[in-house]
């Protein structure tokens, strides 16, 4: 097989918020499809990434953007636009007095179709979206079949859901590495000059590590397991086979947000990273069991996952902190020279600080959180 596209990206951007805490990066990609050296087509995408959670700022950002002509993406990957592509018709929501298995075939072929349309940049390597966005579509498929497990025939969830936590295995380290590689990028306007060259380095050993990721990862989107689990996921998603109505979607939210109050319940600041870690995976189960019943459930439901986008930030904020800890640690470590070891010991305080303001902030947020959650499942 050859190549079946030729494009060039040219990327600019520009950091924004104070010097001492970049909230959010701007990133415009203007990209050229070439044919025998020829440009044949070409388009301009920009991105707005929140560097440390500020989502007011994001949100002014986006709204001035799109006062000077900035209008939505159309959610195809470059490589689609590219080879014209079309986007594929939008799925019809199912009403509220659908089926079980209606609504659950809905979110699950949402996912599906996220996962496959980032298949080819997650391979290219172009974009750290991608990535995201599919890690996100195979965890969120798979936490799905989780709190749908009571209503599903084990011999048909059980495999998916394996297989799933597989893929998202795979694509963790990548996504991880995107997140402190931004994230290091963001902090450069707040070192001293005669710090930045040691923060190069750590960002570029980084760089380094994530390229290695990359390779690791293409070779298992190129494995039989995986293309196994594409071809079983396709025809699953819809059919899924309920086996069970006696036990209805709000239900099974209401459940996940029981489980969720537990684990929070013996949270302070004081916490193991560990603990702090069981509670994040905890409200990523809510969140997506209330995202399956929140059409049942209606405006309550919707303004709890609102509420839960922000609980979710701060249990990011802490456990990307710990693994910035770690990077630094490791890099730390395989340098000898003082000014490496300086920016480090730096870089882990600021990243402890960070630690320490998310979990500070955490407890209010929860507070609006389960407020929410009492109202609609009591």
């Amino acid at each position: 097989m050859g190549p079946i596209a030729t494009l060039r990206t040219r990327r600019t951007g520009t950091r924004v918020g104070s010097p001492k805490k970049q909230g959010a990066e701007v990133m415009l990609d203007e990209v050229a499809v070439l044919k025998d050296s020829s440009e044949v087509l070409s388009f301009r995408e920009v991105e707005i990434e929140r560097l440390n959670g500020d989502t007011a700022l994001a949100d002014r950002l986006e709204k001035q953007l799109r006062k000077a002509g900035a209008f939505d993406h159309d959610g195809r990957p470059k490589i689609f636009r590219a080879l014209d592509l079309p986007t594929p018709p939008p799925l019809k929501p199912p009403r509220r007095s659908d089926s079980i298995a209606e609504h659950l075939r809905y979110i699950l072929i949402r996912q599906l179709d996220i996962l496959l349309s980032r298949d080819p940049g997650v391979r290219l390597g172009g974009e750290s979206e991608d990535v995201h966005q599919m890690r996100v579509a195979a965890r969120r498929m798979r936490a799905v079949l989780r709190a749908a497990r009571p209503l599903l025939k084990r011999e048909w969830e059980e495999p998916l859901r394996t297989r799933l936590g597989w893929l998202g295995r795979q694509l963790s380290a990548a996504r991880d590495l995107d997140v402190q590689i931004a994230h290091f990028k963001g902090q450069y306007d707040s070192v001293k000059p005669q710090d930045r060259p040691a923060l190069d380095r750590f960002i570029d050993y980084l760089q380094g590590e994530r390229a290695k990721v990359q390779r690791q990862l293409v070779r298992q989107l190129r494995r039989r397991r995986y293309v196994g689990l594409i071809n079983r996921l396709t025809p699953a998603v819809r059919e899924p086979m309920i086996v069970s109505d006696d036990i209805t979607l709000p239900d099974l939210a209401g459940k996940a947000f029981r489980k969720l109050q537990q684990a929070v319940k013996p949270l302070d600041v004081s916490a193991s990273n560990a603990q702090w870690h069981g509670v994040r995976i905890r409200a990523k189960r809510a969140r997506y069991a209330a995202e399956l019943s929140e059409r049942y459930s209606g405006h309550a439901a919707t303004q709890y996952l609102d509420q839960m986008k922000r609980v979710q930030e701060l249990l990011g904020d802490i456990q990307d902190a710990v693994m910035a800890e770690r990077h630094l640690r490791r890099f730390a470590s395989k340098r000898e020279e003082r000014p490496s070891a300086l920016i480090a010991g730096q870089m882990i305080e600021r990243a402890r600080e960070r630690q320490r303001d998310a979990k500070q902030a955490f407890g209010p947020v929860w507070k609006k959180v389960k407020k929410c959650g009492k109202l609609v499942w009591g």
